[in-house]
This record gives structure tokens, sequence and C-alpha cells, in this order.
């Protein structure tokens, strides 16, 4: 009998950098709601679960927030206001919480639940005239609202770990001040246990921990930003070639001593920010004494092994790096397996999910030659908000179907390399990151360029203005001994490194659309504005400019001339679109990044009867799509209207959605599926307001289960401009 497949889970365990490093305060929640939420529960699951191994991997950045919020000592302004009496609010404090407490999944987080579902229909369902809505909340309705953002940022492992919790989700109103008091004393006990709760699975043999540089740098780019353009040739990168690889060991060396800090162990795996690796960046990696470290399947493909083979065959072996003398175990994720639990299966039924994702598992076993690991690596807290309970029975019974299938096994990468002693050799890796292998998210973009210059200027002054700082920075350690000057350096550096995170150049650029993204934006900047000030320097006045535009991802123009095109499937005539405002889809991806690469242009435009729309992908539609596939246009105003088209009807009615449940408005509605979709939507039928907007999105389904949505993140705002249109833009 053959020996059984490995299968290694490695959950990425990451959020930025959220505390500002000049007042102290936290600009924004998702540490402390992804602790009670997702930290918590996905370590109590594979506690739960005979058998189960995983690997965890920790950023240190995080481990020290997470550790503020346990102790207590962090300043959230969402804490602040969500422990406030409404009684005792100001204006300021309840538009704070009418504002920000529906930040959450309104599939999974709200919509599950009538009264957070009531709150936001009292606030007006997201329509323009929210502001107005926020009048008419009652004191009981704020401290309701209060109590369920929270409590539906709390896990199910956590709920079911607290039956407190559960009894608040059962009584689902009126809820009290002690109710509130008693759901942030549970949290803060949930948020105590993260941490020796990690530290049992790892010597319990449950879980493998492994650890991210400290701030979350791209690496190849800080050993030397060159190094994009052997992954990326036609880029534009900034006029300051940044190459600082000691920046780069100083990163990785100061997470592995606060991991030690934390745990009383050294880790022996690492999984660098982003996936990304370099020779060099590899070469630091190794030099630090760790054993393994992990990548993307793109950057195996691309590199000296010329493809994955038949099968992908050449992914599911276990390699050493080798370079000066140096030795590192790599390993590369299966990126269509990671991506079924971080974008599919979310929507599907969680015994199907698991039949799915064991069965290909199996085929990989019984079909590729050779195998013998599968690395799964994704965010370990990203996916779960669209699952139903927070992802709770779909892990559960993923872990135990895994732990009782013959042939397979769960295993940590550290076990895999005591199996598995004979490995491949690579004496060159190809730089790049799990997105694209390559670092287009990071640099290239103006945005991004502006940003790397700003935090190349910064590190100069610090060299050139603070001796202490200079031989931090090169590595050295300062010879006089002042403590004071000691320490003013350590936190010039720790800003500097602050900055030099993945997460500030992610939300640059047209990739990625975020409502915070001018939270990131200004974090970035403050990160290099503390530099200044310790550095007793005037802060230069570009860091009081946004580095990022206000446009949502993605956009390119408003519609600039009312259009009339013929709605047939096919571009009949340049002009036709040429006036039409337009979306790039291929730029709207959310933080997860999903690979959905269908669909990509959203043209919108009108004349005085109709709405008009045009939905391209990279190949024709009617080859693209299956049979039985339904690609939908979302349009929210005052509530929200669906048009599914499908490849073999020219038309139908527009459905407007009323109590969760899709209705038809009988009005006539007009589409043709071809090269290209186009669809016409009578105007009557919507009513939007002139001068006004409208929101927008689109869905792909088949056989009742969503297989693409674009944006993933946030729906896109159409101007309506009506009529007038053709007058403001008249020309003689």
């Amino acid at each position: 009998m053959s020996e059984p497949l490995n299968v290694t889970f490695l959950w990425h365990m990451h959020q930025p950098y959220y505390r500002d490093p000049i007042g102290g305060e936290y600009s924004l929640p998702w540490v402390y709601l992804h602790g009670v939420k997702d930290y918590y529960d996905m370590a109590a699951i594979v506690d739960a679960v005979p058998g189960t191994r995983v690997v965890f991997n920790l950023v240190p950045s995080l481990l020290e927030q997470l550790s503020d919020y346990a102790a207590g000592t962090a300043v959230d302004p969402f804490l602040i206001r969500g422990g406030m009496a409404p009684a005792d609010m100001g204006e300021e404090e309840r538009h704070f919480v009418l504002e920000h407490f529906f930040s959450a999944n309104r599939q999974r987080m709200i919509d599950p639940y009538p009264r957070y579902r009531q709150l936001l229909a009292l606030a007006g369902d997201g329509s323009p005239e929210r502001q107005e809505r926020f009048r008419h909340f009652r004191d009981q309705d704020i401290l309701d609202l209060q109590v369920w953002f929270f409590l539906a940022w709390t896990g199910e492992a956590a709920r079911r770990r607290y039956p407190e919790l559960q009894q608040l989700v059962r009584k689902g109103r009126l809820f009290t001040g002690e109710d509130k008091s008693l759901l942030f004393a549970r949290h803060r006990e949930i948020l105590q246990e993260i941490i020796p709760l990690y530290r049992r699975l790892h010597g319990e043999g449950k879980a493998e921990l492994a650890v991210s540089p400290y701030f979350h740098p791209i690496l190849p780019l800080l050993c030397d930003m060159n190094s994009a353009h052997l992954a990326m040739p036609k880029a534009m990168l900034p006029a300051r070639c940044f190459r600082h690889p000691e920046d780069a060991r100083s990163q990785v060396h100061n997470g592995i001593d606060y991991f030690r800090e934390i745990f009383g162990f050294a880790p022996a795996g690492m999984w660098p920010s982003e996936g990304a690796v370099s020779d060099e960046a590899a070469a630091v990696i190794a030099g630090s004494g760790l054993a393994w470290a992990a990548s993307d399947e793109g950057v195996l493909a691309r590199g000296p092994i010329g493809g994955l083979g038949p099968g992908k065959e050449a992914l599911y072996q276990p390699y050493t790096f080798i370079r000066e003398g140096r030795e590192l175990a790599l390993f590369f994720r299966d990126h269509a397996l990671s991506d079924l639990i971080g974008f599919t299966y979310s929507q599907w039924d969680a015994e199907r999910a698991v039949r799915d994702f064991v069965g290909r598992l199996q085929d990989i076993r019984d079909h590729v030659p050779g195998s013998r690991v599968v690395p799964i690596i994704l965010d370990g807290e990203n996916a779960w908000e669209y699952y139903a309970d927070n992802g709770y029975h779909f892990l559960r019974q993923l872990y135990e179907a895994l732990t009782s299938t013959p042939g397979l096994q769960l295993a940590t990468f550290s076990d895999v390399l005591s199996r598995i002693p004979e490995r491949r050799v690579l004496h060159h890796l190809h730089p790049g990151s799990w997105i694209n292998a390559d670092f287009g998210i990071w640099v290239g973009h103006p945005e991004e360029n502006s940003a790397w210059e700003l935090l190349a200027q910064a590190r100069e002054a610090a060299v050139a203005h603070n001796p202490h700082a200079a031989c931090l920075l090169a590595g050295d350690v300062p010879a006089d001994g002042d403590e004071s000057a000691d320490e003013t350096a350590r936190r010039i550096c720790a800003s500097l490194y602050a900055a030099e995170g993945s997460d500030w150049f992610w939300w640059y650029g047209d990739d990625h659309f975020s409502p915070s993204s001018d939270r990131f934006d200004e974090l970035f900047r403050r990160h290099l504005m503390n530099v200044y000030r310790l550095l007793g320097l005037d802060t230069p006045p570009e860091l009081f400019i946004p580095i990022k535009k206000k446009s949502p991802a993605g956009f390119v123009r408003e519609p600039a001339a009312l259009i009339t095109p013929i709605v047939n499937g096919l571009v009949t005539d340049y002009f036709e679109w040429l006036a039409a405002g337009l979306y790039d889809l291929t730029k709207q991806s959310s933080a997860m990044h999903a690979a959905e690469t269908l669909l990509h242009s959203f043209y919108y435009g009108f004349d005085r009867r109709a709405l008009y729309f045009r939905i391209d992908g990279g190949v024709p539609l009617d080859k693209a799509m299956r049979q039985n596939d339904r690609l939908a246009l979302h349009l929210i105003l005052d509530r929200e209207y669906r048009l599914a088209m499908d490849l073999h009807s020219d038309g139908g009615p527009l459905q407007v959605k009323k109590d969760g449940e899709w209705r038809d408005t009988g009005a006539p509605c007009r589409w043709k599926i071809v090269r290209v979709c186009e669809a016409e939507i009578p105007i009557d039928a919507v009513s939007p307001q002139r001068g006004g907007r409208m929101f927008a999105y689109l869905t792909l389904a088949g056989d009742g289960v969503e297989r693409g949505r674009w944006p993933s993140a946030a729906p896109m705002p159409l101007t309506y401009a009506g009529p007038e249109l053709e007058l403001e833009n008249w020309l003689i």
C-alpha cells in the first residue's frame, strides 16, 4: 500500500498595524473583532477535533496588538463608542455608531438576526437618505445596535464556549447596559485566551506555530527593489531604488525574537509576507536559522523548473533552496485548492463542500505520480464572514473527514520534513508573491511609487540625523549606551519598519478598493511623520497630502453624453458606447483578492427613456458562460433591484428585493448575451434621482451556486445626471 498523502493547512493570521504611532489610538477595530471572531475560533475548532494537525502562521505585529487588547490597554474609538450609554452620547458619538456599526457581512452577519436587520432598515439600508434616517434612532435602538455589532462579530466557537453569549443571541432585542457589559467582559476573556490557546496547541502537537517578518513587509522589495523588474520587466519603479537587505534581516530577526518572547520557543518556519520570495530574501530567511518557508505555485512554475508538469506533479513535493552554503526547505501552495476555501465554498452546503474538497485530494493521491504533500495556504481570518456560522460547521466537518479518510493524513510542514528526507533542489527562485507571481500589487503604480519615495526619504533622514538610529538600521549596536538616545533610535526604527509593511501599498493604486483606504493612507504617512518628529526635524509638506486618490478602484470615467445603443450583444458601432461611463472590473478586488477573471469591463449610460449597461469578458461571453448560468445585474437605489440574464432569452422582468425575497416588478427589460452582454432597463422602473447616485454590482451563478461577484468588496457608484447631461456637454 502506498504512503498516505500529506495534507498541510497553513492559516496565515495577519492584520495591519492599526495603532497610531503618535496618538496611540487604534484607527480601526479589526484586530479586536477578528480576535473574538476568528483567531479564537480557528484554534478552538482545531482543539475540538481529535487528530487534527495544522500550521498557524502568526505575524508578530498582530500578536503585539492582540496582547494590547487582551491587557485592556488598547485605546480604540470603536470600543469607546460601543461602551458608552446612549443617553450620554453627543451627536458625534451617535453618528459614529450609526455610521460604522453596520460594518459586517450582510448575508451572514446581519440578515440572520431579525433585530439587526431591522436596525439596518431603520438606518435606510445604505440609501442616500441614511443621514436623515439616523434621526429616528432612539436610545434603545442605539443600545441594541451596539450589542449586535459586537455580538455579530463574535465567533461561533466562542459563543458555544460561553452560554451567556448564546442567550444574548436568543434575546435579540431590548438589551440592557448589563447585557452589554457582560458581552464586553466575555470578549475580554476570549482575547486573553487566544495566545495561551495557540501555545497549548503547539505543546500538544495539534498545531505548528510559524512566523512572518515583524511588520509584514515584502522582503524582496526591501532587499532590492530592482527584483521587481525581473518579475515585471515593463514596470515603472520608483526613482529611488530601495535596497536595504539589512532591513529585511531586521524584520525577520525582530519577528523571531518577539515570537520567542511570546511563546517561549523559536519557530521552525515562516510564511514570508504575501508569500513573496527572491534569491536574496530566501537567503535572509535561511540565515535566520529557520528550517522552512513557503510561497505560491506561480513562483515555482515561473522558476527554473519551467512548469509544474502533468497534474501539477512538481507542486506536491518539498524542495530545498541552496544559496551560498545556506539551505532552506520550501513548500508551494496549491492555488486552486486554497482559493476554493477562500472564495467558493462559502456559498455551498458544508457537507457538499467537504465532499468536493476531499474528492479533489483523493484524485491527487490516485492520479498524480509521486505526490507527497499538498500545501493549502490562505488567510486565517478573512474568509469566514462569508460562511454560515463563521465557517464552524465547514471546518469541523473538513477536519473530521480528513482525519478519517484512508490515504490522507493531516501534517504540519515540520512533520513533512521529518518524513521525507529526500527533496528536490532549487538554486534559484523566480522573484514573486502569491498574487500573479509578481509584485504589481505593491509597486509600479504612481501612488505606490510615491509611497516608496517618501519611505526612502524618511530613512535617509534617519541615517543622516541620528547616529544611534543609523547604527541600528545598519544592524549594529550603538556604542555609547545612552539609554534615552537608544530608546529614541529604537522608536525611529520601529516607525520606519512599520511603514515598510505590505498593507499600506496593498491599498494604493487601482488594484483594491476599501472604504477605509484613506485610513491606511493616513497611517502610513503618520508613521513617517513620527520619524521626523523623533528626529526633531520639520515634517516634509508632502506628508500632509493624501497619496490615495478618492476614485473607487477600477473607475475609469463617468458618462459624457446621452447614449442609445442597440441591445444585441454585439458592439455594432465604435461610437455606440464611446460616451458611456466605464469601470475596469479587473481592478475590482477585495482584500482577499479573488482570482475572478471572467469579466473585464462594465459600461453604463442612459438616454431620456432607459438605462443601458454593457458587460465585457476576456473572451466572448456566450462561449465563457455555461448553459445554466445567470449573469445578474444588481442596482441599489432606495431598494435593491436585480436583472437576472441568461443565454437563452432576450428579456424579462426586473426584480426587486422585498422582505429578503426577490419579486417581479412587472417592468419589462431587454438584454442579449453574445460577444458581450448588453441590457436596457426603463428609467421609470427604478426612478433614479437626477444628480444622484446608484450603486451596482454583478453576480454570476449556476445551479444555485454563486461563482463570481464583481466587485467583490463594495458596489460601484454610478452617477446619474439625467437628460441635462446632454446640455452640460453641448459644444459649439
